[in-house]
């Protein structure tokens, strides 16, 4: 009986922690924002315009590099491992290019915040961007938010079916453009896209056209606002990126409030009232689905959307627009004390920013001095492990090397690689018929590295017992570029 008991008492507190767990998780509320026009609704749509043409576009720009080397503008040459962008070439050797643009764009995006607030994530992030790309073929198809509340909650007709069939057959289209525009970026795309159409193309470019296609569908018609919330941790980080100087869309309470939605009757009955009409304009409009009223909240990604509708509501009850507004934390506390505002650009003048400025101009800068001073030849030498030296049989030593020399430039080049270091050293080059010599010339075809087997002989009189210090020099013919490397002579 005691275990009976035990069990049934088990099953009862697994129950309630079962409710309580389920009561942590709430099932996503649609969002049906609404159409809205204003000043930044019109920067959006070309921030939008801009930042879609450049990532669809891009991979088709050709740049003229010779006929040695791809054409394609950008291009992520994984197969040669290559990066083109434009005139510059990046190696997988100075791939710390790379890493300087990715700590670039991290201080470059706490630059922007700690002076404008989330702007990217209103303005630039691409999720964002496809959001709004998928919203304004819902509003196309559906109608405004209105008309999506009503058919949303409306019995599946037929009508129902086609405008839902034709919305989701839309964002497919371009959530595949978005997954089919990536890989162009890895291959030659005008080729690439007759390989896809003829279904000749390589399984992985398939596979991430699928899977780019997918979540680009799922996150931009979906997911949506739970992303920004939910998955990208920037909201949490950027907090730390804000001070009282930071501009921050803000609703002014202390002009609004107290709010009421008949201002002439309050009015009439001596009630003070603020200038908010109670609309809910800035809700309708948010994509987020908050109220700017409550406050600065996580969720918030300062699209300015609420400050436009806000705008168009005080005009019509003529009342002065700036209800909701960006406003620094400073600007906010004087306003609500009676005081002029002091914000004006010297305000984004501040230690932070200025620090943020200096660390990112100092990299760009140092990047770019050391792109144009960078060599375009590389060198290196590998002595031969087994045997480490041979006596010939003339008493002479001799010592085998594999030098590997890299041209970094679009054509072809001839080196001259010469020995210095050690008296009367001579070498050979395995395959060549060419005497003994202190020097031989090498071809390197463009964009080519090649490794050459080289054989150097001292003669007996000159050796020098145990390690002496061998110079390989390497040299254009056609020009003043010179790479030297040091190694090993081993003797007896």
């Amino acid at each position: 009986m005691t275990v009976v008991h035990d069990s049934v008492e088990r099953l009862d507190v697994e129950a309630v922690n079962s409710k309580e767990r389920r009561a942590l998780y709430a099932a996503r509320v649609k969002i049906f924002p609404k159409r809205v026009s204003g000043v930044f609704r019109k920067l959006k749509w070309w921030v939008m315009l801009v930042t879609l043409a450049i990532y669809y576009i891009t991979p088709w720009l050709r740049w003229d590099r010779g006929e040695h080397v791809p054409d394609q503008a950008v291009l992520v040459d994984i197969a040669n491992r290559r990066f083109y962008f434009f005139f510059i070439e990046i190696w997988p050797q100075e791939f710390y290019y790379v890493a300087g643009l990715l700590i670039m764009a991290g201080i470059g995006l706490f630059l922007v915040t700690s002076t404008v607030g989330r702007a990217w994530c209103g303005y630039t992030c691409p999720q964002t961007v496809w959001v709004d790309l998928f919203m304004a073929v819902e509003r196309w198809i559906e109608g405004d938010r209105n008309a999506r509340i009503k058919l949303d909650g409306s019995a599946w007709t037929p009508a129902k079916l086609t405008k839902r069939l034709a919305k989701h057959a839309v964002w497919l289209v371009i959530a595949l453009f978005t997954g089919g525009a990536w890989i162009f970026y890895f291959a030659d795309a005008p080729a690439l896209i007759v390989s896809l159409v003829t279904l000749n193309a390589p399984l992985v470019a398939y596979s991430t056209v699928a899977i780019l296609t997918a979540t680009t569908y799922v996150f931009a018609g979906f997911m949506r606002e739970q992303v920004c919330t939910y998955m990208c941790p920037w909201p949490r980080i950027q907090s730390a990126m804000l001070d009282e100087d930071s501009l921050v869309v803000t609703y002014n309470d202390w002009r609004g409030e107290p709010r009421s939605r008949h201002q002439k009757k309050a009015a009439a009955q001596g009630q003070k009232v603020g200038d908010c009409v109670d609309c809910n304009a800035c809700v309708a409009v948010c994509p987020m689905g908050i109220d700017i009223r409550d406050g600065q909240q996580l969720e918030c990604i300062t699209c300015a959307l609420c400050i436009d509708a806000c705008n168009t509501v005080m005009d019509k009850v003529g009342k002065p627009r700036g209800l909701i507004s960006y406003s620094t934390l400073r600007d906010y506390e004087a306003s609500a004390s009676g005081q002029q505002a002091v914000t004006n650009w010297r305000s984004f003048i501040r230690p932070r920013t200025l620090v943020y400025l200096l660390v990112w101009s100092l990299i760009g800068f140092g990047m770019l001095i050391v792109l144009t001073m960078r060599d375009r030849l590389d060198v290196s030498v590998l002595h031969d492990r087994n045997p480490v030296f041979v006596q010939l049989s003339d008493g002479a030593i001799r010592n085998g090397y594999t030098i590997k020399i890299l041209n970094m430039q679009a054509e072809p080049r001839r080196f001259r690689l010469e020995i210095a270091g050690v008296a009367g050293a001579t070498m050979t080059v395995a395959g060549s018929d060419a005497p003994g010599s202190s020097s031989a010339l090498v071809d390197i075809g463009a964009d080519k590295l090649r490794a050459i087997k080289v054989y150097v002989r001292i003669p007996q009189a000159n050796v020098v017992s145990g390690r002496s210090k061998l110079k390989f020099t390497v040299s254009d013919t056609a020009g003043s570029e010179t790479s030297t490397y040091e190694a090993n002579f081993e003797a007896p």
